[in-house]
């Protein structure tokens, strides 16, 4: 439960609209709900401004429904990340209002769209057409929570020029996310074109020695630009979510 809703409830009980014993069944697990399985933190929308994020990584769909269905009757939007196609299809088929986007492995669920509240636009950017999985998941993350946001693919350093035709979108963006596999040193370069913070996402693409992504992350985080964070290898999720707050400052 949001903020909003908490104030539409409390005024639909003070205008007698809504019954004393309506809002305390409505309350009564608004910091937490234990299900056995897992215990949501109904709470985390009014403490964080955005609902609890389920990572479906690991877990049943049947238990991916069961959370749902408790979040949804608190919560205007519902994500998950990291669900595989097979187990999306089980989801979407009970919430009929759920898409699933197979390129981010993430469903989106939601009743309303939430209003634009960042300040200005956040631009993706990633290194490689392997990249877009991960730069997906940031993209639809940073959109979902209420900002404007571009996306550019596959202008990494193997063909500079690429990102050089990007220009203008990357110098009006207010935060941009670099995804980058391999030797992971497209951020340094982006970050040193711009006086923004440039979030950098390592991915676990590469051959031999990247180690699955360590050597992009080691990369990064060494960056010689001092305008680079660098969020957890292929967390393309993390990076949307920061970009989101930092967007709304």
């Amino acid at each position: 439960m949001d903020s909003k809703s908490l104030y539409q409830l409390l005024s639909a009980v003070a205008s007698g609209k809504k019954s004393a014993e309506e809002a305390v069944a409505k309350l009564m697990n608004i910091a937490c709900e234990d299900i056995e399985y897992a215990h949501i933190d109904h709470h985390r929308s009014l403490r964080k401004g955005f609902p609890e994020v389920i990572f479906g990584q690991g877990k049943t769909a049947d238990q991916i429904i069961g959370i749902m269905e408790k979040m949804l009757r608190q919560e205007n939007i519902v994500l998950v990340t990291r669900i595989d196609q097979n187990k999306a299809g089980q989801v979407i088929s009970r919430f009929p209002d759920a898409k699933y986007h197979q390129d981010a492995r993430m469903i989106v669920c939601k009743k309303n769209d939430l209003p634009i509240a960042g300040k200005g636009t956040i631009l993706v950017l990633s290194a490689g057409t392997s990249d877009i999985p991960v730069a997906r998941e940031a993209y639809l993350t940073a959109k979902v929570m209420g900002n404007n946001v571009e996306a550019v693919y596959d202008v990494g350093v193997a063909g500079i020029h690429r990102l050089f035709n990007h220009k203008k979108l990357i110098d009006q963006a207010s935060v941009l996310i670099v995804v980058a596999g391999m030797e992971g040193a497209l951020p340094s370069v982006v970050a040193g074109l711009v006086s923004r913070p440039v979030i950098a996402v390592p991915t676990s693409i590469g051959y031999g020695v990247s180690f699955g992504g360590v050597t992009a992350l080691f990369a990064m985080l060494n960056s010689c630009s001092s305008n680079v964070a660098v969020v957890n290898i292929d967390n393309g999720f993390g990076a949307g979510y920061m970009a989101s707050l930092i967007n709304s400052l």
